[in-house]
């Protein structure tokens, strides 16, 4: 007999605004526990120093978490000039400093470098598995790592304002797996006067916006009253960049089991496509069209 959860079973997001110093996890077992929910994740590590969008996924939303983590994300940072610290951030310790500061002309110059399909290192601070282990508990032990650099899409990466000669605010658009302290760190190198990051803020995720989103003190105030159900989104929405197929009664059943079904599909959904099925607007299942029948690999409890 399988293990009853406890909580309730409520599905959909919580877009919360983190503050400073909490870690993701904390955010997303604060929001667990707020809701009362069965089950909860997130897409998207933030670091404890940033703050801005958390996508917090409840019940059947977890299901979908790969549609947010995988979709592009946009974010606002500044850079302090003249520094590389140990964490690529303010948090660590300064390992090396120049005199030299970068005209805004230089820095637009040097960005273009770092846009579209490029290779980056992750700082060694980070999640990054080394041998099985987190790199940053390595890292915290004293050991030099060189970690492998990763594929990374940068869609836009600009500078959006110079509030000094120490500083610049900019921001970047990319896909999964980007690190904005690395951003800094070699931009800081690839202009000659050294950098990291001392302000990070996710301002979009996907289809999610830090407009609106739910507040540290709000989801503290609205604890276990039921006050923040108003505020969940609809897993459906994490979709939207996904085709969408409409799916008779007949077929939702089977679906629903696993099996393959007829669906209705929209005039542009070729063979192979991954879409999903829904029946009056709800989601029931995301597969593979194939034959006029959608071949399930998720599906939705009703």
């Amino acid at each position: 007999m399988g293990r009853t959860r406890k909580g309730r079973a409520i599905s959909g997001f919580l877009i919360v605004d983190k503050p400073p110093g909490i870690t993701s996890t904390s955010v997303v077992n604060k929001v667990r526990w707020a809701l009362e929910a069965q089950k909860a994740g997130h897409a998207g590590t933030l670091d404890p120093a940033a703050t801005g969008l958390l996508a917090v996924a409840l019940g059947e939303a977890t299901k979908v978490l790969p549609y947010v983590t995988d979709a592009l994300k946009a974010y606002d940072f500044t850079t302090r000039w003249g520094q590389e610290t140990t964490t690529d951030d303010a948090e660590g310790e300064v390992a090396r400093e120049a005199d030299a500061r970068p005209t805004d002309a230089a820095i637009e110059a040097a960005l273009d470098q770092f846009r579209g399909d490029i290779l980056q290192v992750p700082p060694a601070f980070s999640a990054v598995k080394v041998d099985g282990e987190r790199a940053y508990d390595l890292a915290r032990d004293g050991e030099v790592l060189e970690l492998a650099a990763r594929p990374l899409h940068v869609r836009e990466l600009t500078l959006v304002a110079r509030p000094d000669a120490d500083h610049a605010t900019l921001r970047m658009v990319c896909g999964k797996g980007g690190y904005v302290r690395s951003i800094a760190r070699d931009l800081g190198r690839a202009l000659g006067c050294l950098g990291h990051v001392t302000r990070l803020r996710r301002i979009w995720s996907g289809p999610f916006t830090v407009d609106g989103a739910v507040t540290w003190e709000e989801i503290e105030q609205g604890a276990r009253t039921g006050a923040l159900d108003s505020r969940l989104l609809p897993l459906e929405t994490a979709l939207v960049g996904l085709p969408e197929c409409r799916c008779p009664e007949l077929s939702v059943a089977s679906l629903r089991n696993g099996q393959p079904a007829p669906v209705i599909p929209p005039e542009d959904l070729e063979w192979g496509e991954e879409a999903w099925a829904s029946r009056n607007g709800k989601a029931i299942a995301i597969g593979v069209f194939e034959a006029g029948h959608l071949r399930p690999s998720r599906v939705f409890a009703a």
